[in-house]
């Protein structure tokens, strides 16, 4: 007896659907945070955070992200780019 049409897509959809989770246990497990800088010249180099540089590259990061935070609202534009194009179309 052949097995019912939408079991045989059911398993190939569960079957896909576990390899893209195993996928991405791998990844989040080798993944590590990182500095990237680019350079003029179109260079880039990657800083790992136990590196001396990349270690200074997150602190000054942080700073920044901790200062955009600290921003008023009065700073911050009145109206959206949405509600300004609707007014100008």
């Amino acid at each position: 007896m052949s097995p019912k049409p939408h079991r045989v897509l059911l398993d190939r959809v569960s079957g896909y659907a576990d390899e893209a989770a195993a996928y991405m246990r791998r990844r989040r497990a080798s993944r590590r945070p990182f500095a990237r800088l680019y350079y003029s010249g179109g260079r880039a180099k990657d800083h790992a955070t136990d590196s001396d540089a990349g270690g200074e590259l997150f602190v000054a990061a942080g700073r920044l992200i901790e200062v955009a935070g600290k921003r008023g609202a009065s700073e911050r534009p009145s109206q959206s780019l949405r509600e300004r194009a609707k007014r100008e179309h």
